[in-house]
């Protein structure tokens, strides 16, 4: 036997023990994830966050040990000491990397148990999230959860490790800061010291991070926690982590590649996946006109067309009328729907109503036969240039719209992305990346009825369209991108303005006057007086990276202990009521409505 341990030391983890292993003495321990009672032995997998392991218990060797054995229930922490055996012939589980070898237990220590669970831990499926959420402590127990812990980890070694060898410093920036408008609403902290005033919690470091080049840092990035107060989604949490990265003397390419290569260092140390760069690139523009929207999923290479000039004066009146008006007719080929049925067709049509489209008119080929209204107004050679011109095969479904063209081709986006799932439609890539660039600088915001940054406040825009600033500000493109990746917004960065007197042009447009401007940002222009270098640089949501490397649609899934899409943390129950002592010192009242 080994030298006396704590009978809570083990020698080895759950899941590495190997055939090599046979006739060592060892001691496991971990969680009960199964027991069997089998042919008058007793079998118990062993768990722990490295894996399984098969331990036996044996009247004929110790009758006592067995009867211990036999109380020992589902997620009971357990001690076990034992000899290494290789598992009958017949019996290798292959799809174990301990299958080949079992433990004949020697010795049994009962550490804890455990009472009657609120969910099957061996159940992935179905399983209420509110639930796991609430026992986000038995949930990461789970393989499927601590898998996901540990791509989460590979993947914040392999950043950390990339930006080092590439002269990095990784710099912490403070949680608690002034109120900066950045798009969402701030969570709030109350100073106890200074009554009446508040810290706000960061929706990012941007502008601490443009300090640091102003610093001198050069190259700066970190993985930084961030806060914002908005309403929540499947890849929205209250709090969440992004790589947050900025350099001096760089222009938008220097960016670009560093990422490239950070993304591809990433997914080979921690999926073993090798990316294929450059990424391509498409501008904000053509983004829009192909795809509808500037985040497109480049697995599925359906676009969206424009025939407003194969269909014009056809007699077909809807499409001649938009045309004659100005308005344009486009469509998207759905490849392998042309057999589809008239309910199928009507659910589309249904759909393209509810995405804001007039109208959604089909042609379906079935076995390269046509079968659409289109047949009755278009011949033969017009109807085959169409489909030319589509990339219809034999057994597709084209849909087309009619109206302006923005409009119809962001409904088209939409109506897109449904077909891909209602039809199931196959992957070209499991990951596709994309550059989206030259986005506008400002955008119109209809309900404020005020121009507003399209990104944030601290963007440059294009050297070429600086002349346009004072005339048409909406025309103006901005020296930002985003990297997309399987039709998710990962990141968006962009060359940040560096002198004092463009940034205060920046704030006029959007309606801030100097004294506001002032007020708000007036630490960040004073630096700007102090030369300032000029800088860029990119924020990547790293909950949405690892998510969608490890296949998850939610980012709650790669969150230790996220909220619900309530912003509650059922685990806990924060948010919760202060104590009126708390809010003594703090100097505060609550003013909010009685329940009913």
């Amino acid at each position: 036997m080994m030298n006396a341990l704590p009978e809570y030391r083990r020698t080895h983890t759950c899941g590495e023990l190997k055939g090599v292993d046979r006739g060592r003495c060892v001691r496991l321990a971990g969680w009960v994830n199964k027991r069997r009672d089998l042919g008058g032995l007793i079998f118990v997998d062993i768990r722990d966050r490295y894996g399984l392991t098969q331990v036996f218990f044996d009247p004929a060797k110790n009758e006592t040990l067995f009867k211990l054995a036999e109380d020992l229930k589902q997620e009971y922490v357990i001690s076990v000491e034992g000899i290494v055996s290789l598992r009958p012939e017949g019996m290798i589980n292959a799809s174990m990397p301990t299958g080949e070898i079992e433990i004949l237990a020697e010795k049994l220590d009962i550490l804890n148990d455990a009472c009657v669970l609120p969910f099957n831990m061996g159940e992935h499926q179905n399983l209420d999230e509110n639930l796991r959420m609430k026992y986000r402590y038995l949930d990461l127990r789970r393989q499927p959860m601590a898998e996901r812990m540990l791509l989460r980890h590979k993947t914040a070694r392999a950043v950390r490790e990339y930006f080092d060898a590439n002269n990095f410093l990784e710099i912490e920036t403070p949680t608690l800061m002034s109120s900066t408008p950045e798009g969402a609403r701030d969570y709030l902290v109350p100073s106890r010291v200074h009554p009446g005033k508040v810290y706000a919690l960061p929706q990012s470091p941007q502008l601490f991070k443009q300090l640091l080049m102003v610093g001198g840092m050069d190259r700066y990035f970190q993985l930084a926690r961030c806060y914002r107060d908005e309403d929540l989604r499947a890849d929205r949490q209250p709090e969440f982590t992004q790589i947050d990265v900025e350099m001096s003397f760089i222009e938008r390419d220097d960016i670009i590649n560093m990422i490239e290569g950070m993304l591809k260092y990433t997914f080979d140390k921690a999926l073993g996946v090798s990316l294929q760069t450059p990424f391509p690139r498409m501008t904000w523009h053509e983004a829009m006109d192909l795809y509808g929207i500037d985040k497109p999923d480049l697995r599925y290479p359906m676009i969206i067309t424009d025939v407003s000039d194969n269909v014009k004066d056809s007699g077909f009146q809807v499409f001649d009328s938009t045309l004659a008006s100005g308005g344009r007719v486009r469509g998207i080929t759905v490849p392998g729907a042309g057999a589809i049925s008239r309910k199928e067709g009507d659910e589309i049509i249904t759909k393209g109503k509810e995405f804001g489209l007039a109208g959604v008119v089909t042609l379906a080929f079935n076995q390269g036969q046509p079968k659409s209204p289109l047949t009755k107004f278009l011949s033969p050679e017009r109807l085959n240039s169409l489909r030319e011109l589509m990339k219809a095969g034999d057994d597709d479904l084209v849909l087309f719209a009619a109206g302006e063209q923005s409009a119809i081709s962001v409904a088209l986006g939409k109506l897109r992305l449904f077909l891909v799932q209602r039809f199931q439609l196959p992957k070209t890539s499991e990951f596709a990346f994309l550059w989206v660039i030259d986005f506008p600088l400002f955008s119109f915001n209809e309900e404020e009825k005020r121009i507003e940054a399209e990104h944030h406040a601290f963007t440059s825009p294009l050297p070429q369209d600086q002349h346009l600033m004072d005339t048409e500000p909406l025309k103006v493109r901005s020296n930002a991108y985003d990297i997309v990746l399987n039709g998710v917004e990962l990141g968006s960065g962009s060359i940040r303005i560096h002198d004092r007197t463009m940034q205060e042009k920046i704030f006029k447009v959007m309606g801030l006057s100097s004294e506001q401007a002032f007020e708000k940002f007036g630490f960040l222009l004073k630096a700007f007086e102090y030369g300032a270098p000029p800088h860029g640089g990119i924020a990547l949501g790293f909950d949405r990276l690892t998510a969608i490397m490890s296949g998850q649609e939610s980012i709650r899934e790669i969150i230790a202990f996220p909220k619900n899409h309530q912003a509650l943390c059922p685990m806990t129950g924060a948010p919760v009521t202060p104590a009126p002592e708390q809010l003594k010192i703090l100097k505060l009242k609550l003013d909010v409505p009685e329940e009913k």
